[in-house]
């Protein structure tokens, strides 16, 4: 399965990852490429856990356009 995941860092200049279309799903590192490493693991056990719970797996994510 192929996910969309948003990179951002923090005050501290950690890297934050995010899965939107799974809620909650948030991992970090101190290097981009561990914190992409550390989110493909926080998206297997999200996904483990809302199967055991009988949650749907992912939510519906969009993308739109927001004129400013």
């Amino acid at each position: 399965m192929k996910f969309n995941v948003t990179l951002d860092r923090d005050e501290d200049g950690m890297w934050i990852v995010e899965c939107p279309s799974i809620p909650g799903c948030v991992s970090q590192g101190k290097t981009r490429d561990e914190a992409l490493i550390n989110v493909q693991e926080a998206i297997a056990l999200c996904l483990e856990v809302r199967a055991e719970q009988g949650l749907p797996l992912t939510v519906e994510t969009r993308q739109i356009e927001v004129l400013a």
